[in-house]
């Protein structure tokens, strides 16, 4: 999540600098063509081009605002752990006369919140953080699920033995939830937690395994791929049309103007089809950015930080003092 005002327009120009260059090629090609060598039969009527550019800003709209919802969503998620996770410590701290069970209930579940922003942050096919222009911009932050192993993370909360049996399972997020009821139940059994507790407590663990689903329902689901694909082949095609459309109309400009311009209007064709298109292309690579928010990239839900400031919380209801550091954002980037 970038935190700071806003990006500078260095910074957008640089990730995006793919784009221009590749826009700069498209759009002196036709010009060349049209000016040096007069070949005037390649200009198009641009009525062509605006009927096509219209049909793909609607497609470019709708996929933007679909990919600021997933991410929104994804953020009403997070938050809602953050809500359900200090009612958790309450409850843990409140409900319990055993110090240490409540110790025992909070650390597993800051293992947790540990095992699932590692499952966030696992890879998929069609994510775009491995994509050049976005793999160069992670030196400027870091990735904390990246910088070190899970197992060197869940330590810190919950004994070998149970990180030995938990790290045979696939989703060690949804064991430990389960390891969370099992607990829960044996202090009902031996008396330590009352019935109406126990329910209250339970109520919280559903709500976690539903906070859980829906982040997973996020991640796995991807931005659906056909829409995707026709939103890139509409604007490609777009950004290959429109310096052939705008020939005939820079052209028609020699007859307004004097002096050294006069005759040569033409080559704006090419400035301005760069302008025109490169707006698209970086809607589509905005919107691409929101697609996917747990996957990395500088634009994502910061899970590491929501789960730090969870930590801290908890750590402090239980009168400890000795507390990690709230992640800063490095760049104003933070994760």
């Amino acid at each position: 999540m970038h935190s700071g005002k806003s990006y500078h327009i260095g910074e957008f120009i640089i990730w995006t600098r793919r784009n221009i260059f590749w826009l700069f090629l498209i759009g002196s090609i036709p010009v060349v063509l049209f000016e040096v060598f007069q070949i005037h039969w390649i200009a198009i009527p641009w009525t062509v081009v605006a009927l096509l550019g219209t049909a793909t800003a609607f497609i470019v709209g709708f996929k933007n605002t679909q990919a600021y919802n997933r991410t929104w969503e994804a953020r009403q998620i997070w938050g809602s752990i953050v809500n359900s996770s200090r009612s958790w410590g309450a409850m843990s701290k409140n409900m319990l006369n055993d110090d240490a069970k409540s110790k025992e209930l909070i650390y597993r579940h800051f293992a947790w919140l540990t095992a699932l922003r590692y499952q966030m942050r696992d890879s998929r096919i069609w994510e775009t953080s491995s994509k050049s222009y976005n793999k160069e911009y992670q030196r400027f932050y870091t990735i904390p699920e990246r910088q070190t192993s899970l197992e060197s993370e869940l330590i810190k909360y919950i004994g070998q033995e149970e990180l030995d049996a938990l790290l045979k399972n696939k989703n060690r997020a949804t064991q430990l939830l389960a390891k969370q009821s099992e607990l829960l139940r044996e202090l009902l059994d031996s008396g330590q937690l009352d019935t109406f507790r126990y329910i209250e407590m339970q109520k919280i663990l559903n709500e976690f395994f539903e906070h859980q689903g829906k982040s997973e329902r996020i991640k796995n689901f991807p931005y659906p791929r056909q829409f995707s694909t026709i939103n890139t082949f509409f604007i490609r095609l777009f950004c290959f049309l429109l310096p052939f459309g705008m020939l005939f109309e820079f052209a028609k400009l020699n007859d307004y103007v004097d002096g050294f311009m006069k005759g040569h209007m033409i080559w704006l064709v090419v400035p301005f089809s760069v302008l025109i298109s490169w707006v698209f292309t970086s809607l589509e690579q905005v919107g691409e950015s929101a697609e996917n928010p747990f996957e990395g990239s500088a634009n994502d839900v910061p899970i590491s930080q929501i789960s730090r400031t969870i930590e801290i919380d908890l750590r402090e209801m239980l009168g400890e003092t000795d507390l990690p550091e709230a992640l800063a954002p490095v760049n104003n980037i933070v994760l």
